[in-house]
């Protein structure tokens, strides 16, 4: 698209190409990374959280994996998020999908607290045996998307998107460790100092540790 256009005289240059793409919901058609495969054997869980209010801090947390696209292939970012804060609790990248990366991102966010209640997609890497028996170890109780529905775990599709529009989209990454850079610097910026109206206009991290007082 890019080659084409400057053909016809514009002045373009692929990151505002892809950037104009993504505002029009324009893509090329390939073959995308398939996240959510589900395992034969494993066990799957009810989705507990349907008509439930989310009323305060560590009540529901969350996790997904999302594909971050380099110069050349795609890298995992997986992050867990406290529903009522919106928080990221923590995040891990890996160059494959291997469930490892998921379970370390679980270790991670428990340092800091513990859900009630976890909800996850029906993913091989969540319903493994040592993602949930970790989960029951702590007490947690284990929700599990619908099959085929994303709305289910919406706080992490609308994370995603925030993330992908406000960092990914516009950094283009070409290594994995300036993904890792620009990531963690983004995250910061996310739960430390970007507001959110759902919040008060206050950031996740404010509403997490219980911060401040909300905006007019």
């Amino acid at each position: 698209m890019t080659a084409w256009l400057r053909s016809q005289g514009y002045a373009v240059n692929r990151k505002r190409v892809t950037r104009l793409m993504q505002q029009m919901g324009i893509e090329a058609i390939y073959t995308k990374p398939q996240l959510s495969q589900a395992a034969e054997g494993h066990a799957i869980y009810p989705y507990l959280l349907r008509g439930v209010k989310i009323e305060r801090v560590n009540h529901v947390w969350s996790t997904d994996i999302t594909y971050i696209r380099l110069q050349q292939g795609f890298i995992y970012l997986v992050a867990v998020i406290d529903w009522f804060s919106r928080y990221v609790l923590s995040w891990a990248l890996s160059i494959t999908l291997d469930g490892s990366f998921c379970l370390e991102a679980l270790e991670h966010a428990l340092r800091g607290g513990r859900p009630e209640i976890f909800n996850t997609d029906q993913g091989a890497q969540f319903t493994s045996r040592a993602f949930t028996e970790r989960l029951s170890r702590g007490g947690i109780q284990i929700s599990m998307d619908g099959r085929g529905r994303a709305l289910d775990n919406v706080f992490v599709e609308r994370l995603w998107r925030t993330v992908k529009y406000e960092e990914v989209y516009l950094r283009e990454y070409n290594t994995v460790r300036e993904a890792q850079q620009g990531l963690g610097r983004y995250f910061g910026f996310y739960n430390d100092e970007r507001l959110h109206q759902a919040l008060g206009y206050r950031t996740p991290t404010a509403v997490y540790r219980g911060l401040g007082q909300r905006c007019p």
